[in-house]
């Protein structure tokens, strides 16, 4: 793995043991990031060893965004007890309205190229879009993380996905996804370290690569990371803050080397219950749908929203279907009201909100009934994951879901955007 972002990043963070894959070493990390949800068992891991104060409040991150405006009893009492935890530490606190953990990190710069980043959500990988280590694990992981500043783990091997050419709207990095997963198989890259490289990087904004990162944790990955390079030094320097290029070395050592061409890219869905069944939209068209959700941590961010309005406007939603957009954050909720967005979407027909992650995990804003079918921009379909049991969720791009939302049956975008 010699030259990799892997290894760079690790070898600047150990503490004992090898980077070598395989290894078992202890890091130092930068970030611990825990949101409502998980938030309370970490705290409880904690008080159950006997202490509960962060080694650094500065670099522990808790952000509300699960079950946000607390939709039961219980969920406002597992963020009383984490907002008076966070308070009372002084850490680094978003409570409900700024938005969705896994945006803000970026929206606000907390993470940055190099860094290592642990945090109690398995979609932690979304920081990789910007170069950054990082990794979902589990309540005693992170509460160890918290406590002192380190954590062990098995080194990753490191596998690199070489993109070619580029993305022709109404196809988006989603779909590149999809097809990822649909050739590969879920759990593909189990407990390895993806890298993307390659010429098709360069033509990749941020909000492509985070929805990338954001779902190589259904390859199976511990990371998928993207170089910091001429986007992710621009993007950073919009928020005022100057950060380090960071990328693979020309030689750098993989286990394996896969390529894609996003030129030669259409429009994709993955079919009810797994991930990685995955189909050209054009060839299952036609599946009426109750409800079409356009958000998550996956695809809520501006470019998704624009998209979603560029089918719908001068559009309306079919009668039969529900169409909610969340805006991944207040920040990305607050560009699309400047920009006449929000409202393209509202007359459409759309309920427009923001920085929840709600129908995403069944949890409110939008749960799906028995037997009802929804069209989500999310990143999972297991049974019962978006509601009952026996609904079906079939997850696409924010072209695919515009467009299906208008139809009332799964709907191919090219029939109103063409490339």
């Amino acid at each position: 793995m010699k030259g990799t972002l892997t290894e760079k990043i690790l070898a600047e963070h150990v503490v004992e043991g090898r980077v070598e894959p395989g290894e078992v070493a202890t890091v130092r990390v930068d970030r611990v990031l825990f949101h409502d949800l998980t938030g309370y068992h970490v705290i409880e891991v904690m008080e159950k060893a006997g202490r509960d104060e962060p080694w650094d409040p500065n670099k522990v991150v808790v952000v509300f965004d699960h079950l946000v405006p607390p939709p039961t009893v219980r969920a406002a009492e597992v963020q009383k007890k984490t907002r008076e935890w966070a308070r009372r530490h002084g850490v680094v606190f978003r409570d409900v309205g700024h938005g969705i953990m896994h945006q803000v990190v970026i929206d606000e710069g907390l993470v940055e190229p190099g860094q290592v980043v642990v945090g109690a959500d398995s979609h932690t990988n979304t920081s990789g879009a910007v170069a950054a280590f990082a990794t979902g694990m589990g309540a005693s992981d992170v509460a160890y993380a918290t406590l002192f500043g380190e954590v062990w783990m098995r080194i990753p091997e490191p596998v690199n996905i070489r993109l070619v050419g580029e993305l022709k709207p109404p196809v988006t990095s989603k779909d590149l996804v999809l097809r990822i997963l649909g050739d590969r198989g879920a759990g593909f890259a189990n407990y390895k370290a993806l890298e993307f490289t390659g010429e098709g990087v360069k033509r990749l904004t941020i909000d492509d690569r985070m929805t990338i990162s954001n779902m190589s944790t259904e390859m199976g990955a511990k990371v998928g990371m993207f170089p910091s390079d001429e986007v992710t030094l621009a993007y950073y320097e919009r928020l005022g803050k100057k950060v380090r290029r960071l990328e693979p070395d020309p030689n750098a050592e993989y286990v394996d080397v896969l390529e894609y061409n996003m030129s030669e890219l259409e429009p994709m869905v993955a079919i009810p219950y797994r991930v990685d069944n995955v189909k050209p939209v054009s060839e299952v068209e036609g599946v009426e749908v109750d409800q079409v959700f356009i958000g998550s941590c996956t695809n809520g961010r501006l470019s998704d929203l624009e998209a979603a309005a560029r089918i719908l406007k001068g559009r309306r939603v079919h009668p039969r279907v529900r169409c909610i957009v969340i805006a991944a954050s207040k920040k990305v909720y607050e560009e699309a009201l400047k920009r006449g967005i929000v409202e393209v979407l509202t007359q459409a027909g759309c309920l427009v909100t923001w920085g929840t992650c709600g129908p995403c995990i069944g949890g409110h804003y939008g749960v799906l009934g028995p037997g009802e079918v929804g069209v989500f921009t999310t990143n999972r379909n297991f049974r019962g994951r978006t509601g009952h049991p026996t609904s079906k969720t079939y997850l696409v791009s924010p072209y695919t879901a515009a467009a299906t939302a208008i139809e009332g049956k799964l709907t191919d975008p090219r029939k109103f955007l063409t490339a």
